[in-house]
């Protein structure tokens, strides 16, 4: 489901090269087909093209990549009509499916949000006016796990909840933007400590740890992220330093500081978020069921060696979103330098 971009085509890659025969289904107005695909072309929200579809079939297994943005009806709907063409449905959900993230420590027995299965797109959306978190695309994927489980059952479903993916064909913009800023040079405003733990995992890893459980007896739900404290901060921003030519250097800036100065969380500095639980995600599940997560450096250097070569990612409009403007970085290192040399207690910020 998708599989022209991204992660799905991570996913369609990584299946031609295991010699698997693939056939993908959208709507054929964005990325291009892999060659060696059977391509079908249909809307999933549509009964009939789904009908279409499964008469294509049968198939060892569906993975679905393409569903970020339907709601649990939708999702119910399609994985009922491939049911009879199809042992096995592998759905591509997210962290945010769990009531604690990203306040709270998770694992793999983390309670979800609610969220049915037949849900529409109007469920969980909050007031205008609503202060606490914002659990609506949570509970969204929650509700849409759920109406995989009813379509398929537990046996043969599979659940993969990542946290941040990177790499390659990246269309978010999150890594693009740091390795950009890091090519353009002078002081770059780090956020937080450099040794403070991240998780984002490789698209090509998502795509063969995907890929392994379509073909595994058992079904089952996993966090998809680098295990915890391996990964820091200052040694993914340093990767992207030197993949770049070195042209930079970092200037650590204390959380309390950019909170104070209204610097927003996960975009205008990609990746840096204070929540306790954003980079506390226990992955024990899937590494026992055979998840390898490369170096994230190795797709540091990927991810720019692909930029570097005119690789440009579907247009979407969530990358417009990612990165802080360079003026007001540089107004912020001179503020924080003021601060320093004025001798202010760090906690005071």
């Amino acid at each position: 489901m998708g599989g022209t971009w991204f992660l799905g085509r991570a996913v369609v890659e990584e299946a031609l090269r295991r010699g698997w025969e693939v056939s993908t289904f959208n709507r054929g107005r964005s990325g291009q087909d892999v060659p060696g695909v059977r391509p079908v072309r249909g809307d999933r929200t549509a009964a009939e093209d789904l009908a279409e579809l499964a008469s294509h079939g049968p198939w060892d297994a569906v993975v679905d990549t393409s569903s970020a943005a339907l709601p649990p009806k939708d999702v119910l709907t399609g994985a009922r009509a491939l049911k009879a063409a199809a042992e096995r449905y592998v759905y591509v959900s997210t962290v945010n499916a769990y009531r604690g993230w990203p306040g709270d420590p998770l694992t793999e027995a983390s309670e979800l949000l609610d969220g049915p299965p037949d849900a529409d797109a109007d469920y969980g959306r909050l007031p205008e006016d609503w202060t606490g978190p914002d659990w609506y695309y949570g509970r969204q994927k929650a509700g849409a796990e759920r109406a995989v489980l009813e379509a398929f059952g537990e046996k043969c479903s599979v659940l993969l909840r990542p946290g941040v993916i990177l790499g390659p064909g990246e269309y978010v913009g999150r890594l693009p933007w740091w390795l950009r800023r890091a090519e353009r040079g002078g002081r770059v405003l780090a956020p937080g400590l450099p040794g403070k733990s991240i998780q984002p995992v490789d698209v090509r890893d998502v795509a063969v740890f995907a890929l392994d459980q379509a073909a595994a007896p058992v079904g089952g739900a996993y966090n998809v992220v680098a295990p915890i404290g391996r990964e820091t901060m200052g040694g993914f921003l340093n990767a992207c330093l030197e993949v770049t030519g070195h042209r930079g250097e970092l200037s650590w800036v204390p959380d309390a500081f950019l909170v104070k100065a209204g610097v927003e969380q996960w975009t205008e500095l990609p990746l840096w978020r204070t929540h306790a639980g954003v980079w506390n995600i226990a992955s024990d599940g899937a590494q026992a069921a055979g998840l390898v997560c490369r170096p994230l450096a190795e797709t540091v250097e990927a991810t720019w060696r692909w930029l570097r070569d005119g690789g440009l990612p579907v247009a979407h409009p969530r990358a417009d979103e990612h990165g802080i403007a360079a003026r007001k970085e540089e107004r912020l290192l001179e503020e924080f330098a003021e601060r320093v040399a004025s001798g202010f207690e760090g906690e005071r910020l």
